[in-house]
């Protein structure tokens, strides 16, 4: 392999040693290292400005402000979102999920998996140009790393410079702001697990559980590590969507493309120079592109999987082409099919808008519609009945014969409630305990019920299991959830 490959600066943590010596030389052969991998260049991109920079800036202003506002808000005397694992609870405005309403999560996931699908199929990987957490939190501490010490090269400069008070200061103040803001995320993190309030409070009076404070402080070390200094090496070897991707895409799928066959040969040139008569293309090789790049690649050289589609280098080029007067689109967002076909315009949408994208834009419409029905339908309490395992029935003095149960209401509404209980399926059965009663708010209670059949009533009835339903309505709402249980008949 060779040096200009894997790079001069890698480190011989991993290598082999080669034996080599110059021709007809009796002197011994010197070892030699070769390098495996390349060690990790710092990369200063810089600042750009352009339409999808203010797209990504929007995005990122509001999944920072969901994220970081969302454990705020207040619903009902308690957290508007809350996940609380010790209480089996999790609460998301007017709703509260408990451990059997898993299906929802469920179907959560499902409709994200074919989101993931649908988007990446169309325009690559828009989640990770605009949304991903990795590159949202990247781009503010890249933003404070700007504020502080100033845009790419004075960076390089500052790095390159002997210690001195000006560095140690511009560093100290940059580290204190990413400090800042990495504890407060890992507060604002473990704020939608525990009450941000409590919370809050609890970390300034120093009485924070153990619990939480490993939570918070793992969040924020995490944080300040990935987006601080990790940064594109998380989107190039630890983020799996980066390997997976190539199979979600295809010719027609929206990526971002440099037009060769425009821009070829590159070379530089003055404004006023005909690039036709000069025998270039329109790319004038001013580097700009790799040099806003957060992840240090060069697009020219094609699509490559550290691309995390944030549309820098496009703003970039436009720009560029802007100041020499040439059409903007040297680097754009293309498919491959355009790009050999030079059909682009509506004739590309027609391509994008594909059967394979129809068919998950499709499906993704039917699951969100599914999931979104089946929680409007949702009922607000749930019952499970329990038979009374001690005894299968009981024969009374009166000639009647009697089974007990224990109705499992879980009320997951967020008020008292008053609930009624009838039942049917036997001619006579009728229910000779309390068939009325209330609920605390999102509370989880037993109700015994005893259902006894009058020996009048049992005439020809064979002995045995007989099925029989119950109804639970509740009686201010009028919903009424209905469950299967078997009585057994025994003869006095």
């Amino acid at each position: 392999m060779s040096e200009g490959l894997l790079g001069p600066n890698a480190p011989p943590a991993v290598g082999a040693l080669q034996a080599s010596a110059p021709a007809g030389s009796d002197k011994p052969p010197k070892e030699q290292v070769i390098w495996l991998y390349e060690a990790r260049r710092k990369i200063y991109p810089r600042a750009v400005s352009g339409w999808f920079a203010r797209w990504r800036l929007l995005l990122i202003a509001l999944t920072q402000i969901a994220f970081y506002g969302a454990p705020w808000l207040q619903w009902n005397d308690r957290p508007a979102v809350l996940f609380d694992l010790a209480s089996r609870r999790f609460y998301l405005l007017g709703y509260v999920f408990w451990p059997q309403d898993f299906i929802y999560l469920t179907g959560l996931l499902v409709v994200c998996a074919y989101a993931l699908f649908f988007f990446t199929a169309v325009a690559g990987r828009l989640w990770c140009g605009y949304a991903c957490p990795q590159t949202v939190y990247t781009e503010v501490f890249m933003f404070i790393e700007r504020w502080v010490e100033g845009d790419a090269n004075a960076r390089r400069k500052l790095d390159s410079a002997p210690w001195g008070v000006n560095k140690l200061l511009r560093k100290a103040a940059k580290q204190g702001l990413w400090i800042t803001l990495a504890f407060w995320t890992g507060v604002s993190f473990v704020g939608y697990f525990v009450p941000i309030r409590e919370l809050l409070m609890s970390i300034i009076t120093l009485t924070v559980g153990g619990w939480a404070l490993f939570w918070v402080l793992f969040y924020a070390f995490a944080t300040w590590g990935n987006a601080g200094f990790m940064r594109e090496q998380v989107c190039k070897y630890m983020c799996p969507y980066a390997r997976f991707q190539s199979a979600m895409l295809d010719k027609h799928s929206l990526i971002i493309t440099y037009d060769t066959e425009r821009g070829e040969p590159r070379g530089s040139r003055g404004r006023k120079v005909d690039p036709k008569q000069a025998g270039l293309g329109d790319c004038i090789n001013c580097g700009l592109c790799v040099a806003v790049c957060p992840t240090g690649i060069d697009i020219r050289n094609g699509l490559q999987y550290e691309c995390i589609g944030c549309a820098g280098c496009i703003d970039v080029c436009n720009d560029v082409m802007h100041r020499m007067s040439y059409a903007p689109g040297l680097i754009r967002y293309a498919t491959e099919h355009a790009m050999k076909t030079r059909q682009f315009g509506a004739e590309m949408w027609r391509h994008v808008f594909r059967t394979r994208t129809v068919i998950y834009g499709a499906i993704l419409m039917v699951l969100v519609i599914a999931l979104a029905l089946g929680l409007a339908s949702r009922t607000s309490f749930k019952v499970d009945v329990v038979r009374d395992r001690n005894a299968l029935a009981r024969v009374n003095g009166d000639g009647s014969i009697e089974n007990v149960y224990r109705l499992q209401i879980m009320n997951t509404a967020e008020r008292s409630r008053a609930f009624g209980v009838t039942v049917s399926g036997l001619s006579g059965l009728e229910i000779s305990s309390e068939s009325r009663f209330e609920m605390p708010a999102a509370q989880t209670m037993f109700h015994p019920v005893r259902l006894r059949l009058p020996e009048s009533s049992i005439g020809e009835i064979a002995p045995g299991a007989h099925a029989v339903v119950f109804t639970i309505r509740s009686q201010d709402t009028g919903e009424q959830v209905t469950e299967k249980a078997v009585f057994y008949l025994a003869r006095p």
